[in-house]
């Protein structure tokens, strides 16, 4: 009798399973369709269970895989990832709804699982809500970095940097990135801190911001799942966690040398730290105590030095590599820096404007590789887009990558060709939503004043100073594979050889 029990119990175990499963399957592949349509959600492909729509992004990149999906459903679309509801953005219009007209109600933040190692996402600019500690950290950077005061004064060091960038390369096979990120880190380093970056630090901030860079925007199953974030799964929180102290370890032997020195009265530096002290001086408090603490600083510095310094590295190797596959638009290039800079070696920032080509490389290097694949947004109220409903709550991706090579705006699209911006007055300052690898809106890239003096500079002065080739036996051209993350990089770091040119001294 007990056996029979035990096998009833089974068959109804069995029974019910069955009957469970049937009604996921109801509720996801019938009524959930007729669920979206009477909410007015976006389009998008039909979910599975638990996983939502995971599978539909498969092992593609999710700009790549979000591409896809716009081409079949189109520029707005529905996703469900994991436990995350989501809408995908992938037009230029969408964009300009999203990220101008109703940006105060999307310009939240979710998911990034990762930027909560040490506490990190409670004080940094990019993991922050648009409330008052977001919008005083923003402040400080924007008047104390990036403000055209600042930036004027800063001119000579970002020259100075470039200057030296031109005496680092050797007259052999060269890692682009590694090469360039020490200057790029010194003109951030100096603007906060007013001192030189050493060389020792220089090398560990530069494997620090590579890893870095990649973890902290590359899926992760605690993003989709947030229930299960605390388990850390993958071990992300963990890997980030090492990275992220030994950056505030950095940063807080800064700030301790300036606590001394401003005690036993030496002079003002007037730079972002000395504005950082004297805020956190000033007391100010909001909703989660003092606006500007120990750690807000950390928070704050290591933004700047780890989005600000890896997002210029990887632009300028991405331009190298794109000029490196088209040898007749790089001998373009220098000729116009030999036509415009005549008999001098050093490129200076008055030279920019007067280079109109190689904006326009810039531009068709931000185009193809923006800074950041996809802009991450979280909507803080129920709006309408083109005609959809955006509910409260849910994640809003703006898939710049695809934007930016949108066939209905963009003759061409996947072909580099500066030329299109010859006769085509447009920027990327945020204002021509199909052109905004920065992104816009509230959570503009705050440091884009900058980035853009930087592009410039230290590309001429790159390809001023040096004919550059591919290494012997490389055949096949360029390997543009690409790396996901916060900053969309090359997977395989380039390598190429620098011939001096003999009519530029160094």
């Amino acid at each position: 009798m007990q056996c029979k029990h035990r096998v009833g119990n089974k068959i109804m175990a069995f029974f019910l399973l069955c009957i469970s499963s049937l009604l996921i399957f109801v509720t996801t592949y019938i009524f959930q369709p007729l669920i979206d349509a009477h909410r007015r959600l976006p389009p998008g492909p039909r979910r599975l269970p638990v996983i939502g729509n995971l599978h539909n992004i498969g092992r593609d990149p999710p700009h790549r895989a979000f591409a896809g999906l716009a081409n079949r459903y189109g520029p707005l679309v529905s996703v469900r990832l994991g436990g995350v509801r989501a809408v995908v953005a992938s037009s230029r219009d969408a964009a300009r709804e999203i990220l101008h007209r109703h940006n105060g109600d999307l310009a939240g933040r979710g998911g990034m699982d990762a930027w909560h190692a040490c506490g990190h996402h409670g004080h940094s600019i990019i993991a922050l809500p648009p409330r008052r500690r977001w919008r005083a950290l923003r402040k400080l950077c924007a008047e104390e970095v990036f403000a055209p005061r600042r930036l004027a004064e800063l001119r000579a060091v970002r020259e100075d940097e470039a200057r030296k960038l031109a005496r680092a390369v050797s007259p052999v096979e060269v890692a682009v990135a590694r090469v360039v990120f020490p200057r790029v880190a010194s003109v951030l380093w100096r603007s906060m801190f007013s001192e030189e970056l050493d060389p020792a630090t220089a090398r560990e901030l530069w494997d620090v911001v590579r890893e870095a860079v990649v973890i902290a925007g590359a899926p992760n199953i605690s993003d989709y799942f947030p229930a299960l974030a605390a388990a850390d799964l993958l071990g992300v929180r963990h890997r980030m966690e090492k990275l992220v102290g030994w950056t505030y370890g950095v940063i807080d032997r800064q700030v301790e040398v300036r606590r001394r020195r401003r005690a036993a009265g030496e002079p003002r530096k007037n730079d972002l730290l000395d504005a950082a002290l004297d805020m956190e001086m000033e007391g100010e408090v909001d909703g989660e105590g003092l606006v500007m603490n120990q750690d807000a600083t950390r928070g704050m510095f290591m933004d700047l030095l780890v989005a600000g310094s890896g997002s210029t590295t990887s632009t300028i190797e991405w331009a190298m590599a794109e000029l490196l596959q088209n040898p007749r638009l790089m001998e373009k290039v220098q000729e116009e820096l030999k036509r415009v800079l005549g008999a001098r070696t050093h490129v200076v920032e008055s030279d920019i404007a007067k280079l109109s080509y190689l904006q326009a490389v810039v531009k068709e290097t931000l185009r193809l590789h923006p800074t950041v694949p996809i802009g991450l947004n979280k909507a803080e109220a129920t709006v309408e887009i083109q005609g959809y409903k955006i509910p409260k709550g849910t994640t809003v991706y703006v898939n710049l990558w695809d934007i930016c090579r949108r066939a209905k705006v963009w003759d061409d699209p996947e072909k580099f060709m500066p030329e299109r911006f010859a006769d085509r007055d447009v920027s990327f300052v945020g204002t021509n939503f199909e052109l905004i690898p920065f992104g816009a809106g509230r959570r503009i890239c705050l440091g884009m004043p900058l980035a853009d003096r930087m592009l410039h500079l230290m590309l001429a002065s790159l390809l001023h100073r040096f004919e550059w080739t591919l290494p012997d036996g490389q055949v096949g051209g360029v390997d543009m594979a690409e790396q996901f993350g916060l900053v969309l990089s090359m997977a395989i770091p380039l390598r190429a050889v620098a011939k001096q040119i003999r009519s530029v001294r160094l």
